[in-house]
């Protein structure tokens, strides 16, 4: 806020103040007068029915000289002229600090015994998939869905297909450190010709033929091209993030349009980090209901290693 800004706030909080204790005053009248005609509104009802203009009653007018007063005492105290901080220094922010402290210091005492556990045993805790359940629909449904069954973009939680893998420590860094995948746009290397003939191989490795393009010749693109990041054999590459080709399972869509398209045009997703934000047992809590999602088979599986 500028000086002159703040200097005009002042002056109009403080006129419109002095404004209403001279109003008051001299609305105010010597009790015990006797009333005349002069001494109404000049209303009449019924004829004969008349509003007197009776001075405010003495405590209802000492009401609003205190509560003026008590006005003037909390500008003094706290923010509310202009760009003063008032002398108790109070701010909204510091006061959210304040509580959001004291929140984490009550968070603290129930996750105490979760700290440094392994997600693959917590996720056998009811006690910790539950408070980990919560933290995911604050934290990661709006992007994984509520149900952490993901949407285009967005990855499936439930189906056991990972990108950079799905155990237990790994899943805690990719929670905690995030991701960035790239997949490069190949449009300006292979041509129209070459994407359609690259997306006929690609669909024909998990068992399905495209309109248009020829097998044999994407083929041999793909292991020019492709085979650095999703294997010879296309099953993918956790190392980088490079998806398998295989199995049917598709982060941004599996029909021929649109494999066509990520060939041409490429690919980027990011998952935000999070450790900063909630820490590590928030996040092995958030790993473990992450890994109970995939359903009790599996997770015992995991906890029996």
């Amino acid at each position: 806020m500028s000086p002159i800004v703040s200097a005009m706030i002042i002056a109009i909080v403080l006129l419109n103040t002095a404004a209403m204790v001279w109003l008051l005053l001299w609305m105010r009248k010597r009790r015990g007068e006797p009333q005349t005609a002069g001494d109404t509104t000049g209303h009449v009802w019924d004829g004969d029915l008349r509003e007197y203009n009776n001075p405010l009653p003495r405590w209802w007018l000492w009401l609003f000289l205190i509560s003026v007063a008590f006005a003037l005492a909390y500008l003094l105290l706290y923010p509310g002229l202009g760009d003063r901080r008032g002398t108790l220094g109070w701010t909204q922010v510091k006061q959210w600090e304040e509580m959001q402290a004291a929140q984490e210091r009550s968070a603290r005492s129930i996750l105490a015994r979760f700290d440094g556990r392994d997600p693959a045993a917590l996720a056998g805790d009811p006690a910790a998939v539950a408070i980990g359940r919560n933290l995911f629909a604050n934290n990661c449904a709006a992007c994984h869905g509520s149900d952490g069954r993901g949407a285009t973009g967005f990855p499936n939680l439930t189906d056991g297909d990972w990108l950079w893998g799905g155990d237990p420590e790994t899943i805690v860094t990719t929670v905690s450190q995030g991701r960035v995948g790239v997949m490069a746009p190949w449009i300006d290397v292979l041509g129209e010709k070459g994407v359609d003939d690259a997306a006929a191989y690609v669909l024909s490795l998990s068992g399905r033929k495209a309109p248009k393009g020829d097998v044999a010749a994407g083929q041999a693109q793909f292991n020019t091209y492709c085979t650095a990041c999703h294997g010879p054999d296309g099953r993918g590459n956790t190392a980088v993030g490079a998806p398998n080709l295989t199995d049917g399972i598709w982060l941004h869509g599996g029909s021929a349009a649109k494999v066509r398209e990520t060939i041409a045009h490429g690919r980027q997703n990011a998952m935000p980090a999070q450790e900063a934000r909630l820490g590590d047992t928030r996040i092995r809590l958030l790993a473990a209901y992450v890994i109970s999602l995939r359903g009790p088979t599996r997770v015992a599986a995991l906890d029996s290693r």
